[in-house]
């Protein structure tokens, strides 16, 4: 092909795969596309506010002991099953003086929908209030237990306004009325993700502008991963009007869209700005930019999306829905970079770079690395050659990341170890970790939740705040047998070891069923109080009902919440196996080599413990914990190490596919290894860079969040990135790559005959179609 038709654009249509023609016709018919893409938000946005679902905690969990209990309880005596919340009271002067404010608050809160029952703390006049009520020994605390049908959480504000309704002549007594538990969620502050996104698009509209030096460069990925967003969120609001979704999923939606929506755009930016640099007219460069790194951001959202698909192998909904959220976002990102950002790029046509705060660079260029050619990778073999001639000349003798690469290739075992041991330091808290549940005192004191927790602590114990319901299903045992099956589980249930009291057995209505309260001397978080429900239900309670056919149940939020970490801790493992099966599978599929395969696997593990020992370290042993917000020792949230594995290990192979593709390139057209590596090193580590940088920014910024879980999450996740693109991506890829050598990239026979070819950066193209 000559010169003039390089410069003009003109590719013979057989060069053009399906993905150079999408990204050539978004790039010539811009207009069309943005319409589109405005259309359909608007539509979406409009669709989910008038007929989108709400979200909440609100699920079960068949095949639980305290799911069966909670069934058996609610079957037999409803006033005493369903979901129990406490509206806290607490004066000066004791609570007996506002008996007639008690009494009707009382009274309103039985007659309210979802009610089922509400118990009056205060004893009928002229009687001594019982020992261990729900009256405080000195009569300045009580608290109402408030039984409803379902989870008030998915109640909604309205019904906040006819509790705080019923309450009103306890306040205008100046009586401090909180709301614990699940009324208490149902209180929260709406969550507002507005702050966290702020932060992270400010740190990236820097992080661009520095990095690449264009106004307009650095607004394009922000945009597109915007836009991308908001159209994930408006669809995953239609999907919670089928489906229960989780509280904290728009915000793990949101986090991870934009993480990788910012990355994608940018993998495809960058790429687009080398064809400009190179001589490709705007529309021709957007759509060799799809047909090459739009591949490896295909690849890479689909290995996203399957990683998060992986979580529904748990078996638990809640788990897999928390996937299909996230999924939701990147499906949309990775449209938005193939289709809204060519759009964009045929708008801005050669005027990407009008307005500059330093000179513009793409892909491995910058201000030091222009000195010459490239004397020990021969950039001159491929002069002329399109995309890699600028590449190639840019990325050059004497830049930094040029020298830097030289030196790994000359000392690999070097920086393999200083990696590795790096990854493991940072894994030293790990075999301490501590699966649980974050209760209300980790919330902030501006929360009412937290607020009921600290009186409720002060008053009757840390335990108050998570009572257990024990449930025992005498229907099967004869009538002559029942006293004596009661005296022996009350017996049993006297003196258990990390229990503050129990309360006296009840009987259900119709006789078929006996319950009691039992309070742990600990709060609902400690592992104690963990221990506690394993040990009531696995030990004490069936060696009372030895020898009969009753059956015995714990149940309630903190039973419940016992048994979720149960089934969590139980499926961590086959999760953590199939994510890695399946992205040992994918590399294996697009890179045709079973060692670079294994090495991701390896290495990505290596990455994701590090990360798990940060969290150890900064929430359950309290290194940082306070500065974040977070009150106290907290244990890591059951389901966060799960989430995160699936995410991190989904988000690193973005950075995975992207460097191996260009070391695959490199490598297939000079057969040096060594060089292909360094080559490849300093031609992305830039891109990586920034794009790291960005995502860390994104996630980090969640730390700001008022929900310990989404502080939580969002630090791992940030720690997990910065973590893979530096210490794995930038020394021990590099340094391992190199130590394999050509044997990286061998494939045996009969496995070669049976793997379908994935050209990942396009590298398959014909020779016009390059040129």
């Amino acid at each position: 092909m000559s010169s003039s038709d390089t410069v003009s654009g003109s590719v013979p249509e057989k060069g053009r795969g399906r993905l150079w023609r999408l990204g050539e016709w978004c790039a010539r018919r811009p207009v069309v596309v943005l319409v589109g893409w405005l259309l359909v938000l608007v539509g979406v946005q409009v669709a989910d506010h008038l007929v989108g679902g709400a979200y909440s905690d609100d699920f079960s969990l068949p095949g639980t002991q305290a799911q069966e209990g909670r069934d058996v309880l609610a079957a037999h005596e409803p006033a005493a099953g369903g979901t129990s919340a406490q509206v806290v009271l607490h004066d000066g002067q004791p609570l007996v003086q506002f008996q007639a404010q008690v009494d009707q608050a009382v009274t309103s809160l039985q007659h309210l929908p979802h009610v089922l029952s509400a118990q009056n703390p205060l004893p009928p006049p002229g009687q001594a209030p019982q020992p261990g009520g729900p009256l405080a020994a000195d009569g300045l605390t009580g608290y109402v237990t408030v039984r409803f049908d379902g989870v008030p959480s998915t109640f909604g504000s309205d019904y906040l306004t006819q509790v705080d309704g019923a309450v009103a002549p306890l306040r205008q007594a100046g009586v401090q009325v909180e709301y614990g538990g699940p009324l208490g969620e149902l209180a929260r502050p709406e969550p507002s993700d507005r702050v966290s996104e702020l932060i992270g698009f400010g740190v990236a509209i820097v992080v661009l502008l520095v990095g690449f030096g264009s106004v307009i460069a650095a607004g394009l990925p922000l945009v597109s991963a915007l836009l991308a967003v908001l159209l994930g969120l408006g669809l995953l609001g239609l999907l919670a009007a089928l489906t229960t979704f989780a509280t904290v999923a728009p915000t793990l939606a949101t986090m991870i869209g934009l993480g990788v929506g910012i990355d994608y755009a940018l993998f495809l930016l960058t790429r687009h700005r080398q064809n400009l640099m190179d001589g490709r007219d705007p529309r021709t460069a957007a759509g060799h930019a799809v047909a090459t790194s739009g591949r490896a951001v295909l690849i890479s959202g689909c290995t996203v999306v399957i990683a998060l698909a992986g979580l529904s192998v748990s078996g638990i909904s809640f788990m897999a829905k928390l996937g299909l959220a996230a999924g939701v976002t990147v499906v949309t990102a990775v449209c938005g970079a193939l289709t809204l950002l060519p759009a964009l790029l045929g708008v801005i046509g050669r005027r990407m770079d009008r307005f500059t705060v330093r000179t513009p660079v793409a892909e491995g260029t910058g201000p030091d690395d222009r000195s010459g050619p490239d004397e020990s990778a021969g950039a001159g073999e491929n002069a002329g050659t399109g995309e890699n001639a600028g590449a190639d000349q840019g990325a050059g003798a004497g830049g930094m990341w040029h020298r830097y690469a030289r030196r790994v290739e000359r000392r690999p075992w070097w920086y393999l170890a200083a990696g590795l041991v790096t990854v493991l330091v940072l894994a030293v808290p790990l075999p301490s970790i501590q699966l649980g549940h974050i209760g209300d005192g980790a919330d902030p004191t501006s929360f009412t939740d937290r607020r009921a927790f600290d009186l409720m602590s002060a008053a009757f114990g840390p335990g108050s705040n998570g009572p257990l319901t024990v449930v025992v299903d005498q229907s099967a045992v004869a009538a002559s047998d029942r006293p004596a099956l009661a005296s022996a589980v009350q017996q049993a249930l006297a003196g258990v070891p990390d229990t503050a009291s129990t309360a006296p057995l009840q009987t259900s209505a119709d006789g078929e069923v006996l319950f009691t309260t039992v309070t742990p001397a600990q709060a609902p978080q400690s592992e104690r109080t963990t221990d506690l429900v394993g040990h009531l239900s696995d030990t004490v309670l069936p060696d009372a009902v030895r020898g009969t056919p009753a059956a015995t149940y714990v149940t309630g939020t903190t039973a419940a919440q016992v048994d979720f970490l149960d089934l969590v801790a139980a499926r961590l493992l086959p999760i953590i196996a199939v994510v890695v099966a399946l992205a040992f599978l994918i590399i294996l599929l697009v890179f045709r080599a079973p060692l670079v395969a294994l090495k991701a696997a390896v290495l990505n593990l290596v990455s994701i413990a590090a990360s798990y020992g940060v969290l150890v370290a900064v929430f359950q042993w309290g290194w940082g914990g306070p500065a974040l917000g977070v009150s106290g020792k907290v244990p890591i949230e059951s389901y966060v190490p799960m989430m995160m594995f699936a995410i991190v290990f989904g988000l690193s192979m973005d950075y995975e596919v992207f460097l191996l593709s260009r070391v695959h390139e490199r490598w297939r057209r000079t057969g040096d290894s060594r060089g292909a590596v360094a080559h490849a090193l300093e031609t992305t580590a830039r891109v990586i860079g920034c794009a790291a940088l960005i995502m860390v920014s994104v996630f980090a910024a969640f730390i700001v969040s008022d929900n310990v879980v989404i502080k939580m999450m969002g630090l791992g996740l940030a720690v997990s990135v910065l973590i893979d693109a530096t210490v794995v991506r930038l020394l021990m890829v590099p340094a391992a790559m190199t130590l394999l050598g050509g044997a990286a990239w061998w494939t045996p026979r009969w496995l070669d005959r049976i793997l379908p070819d994935i050209d990942a950066e396009g590298t398959n193209l014909s020779p016009d179609a390059m040129s």
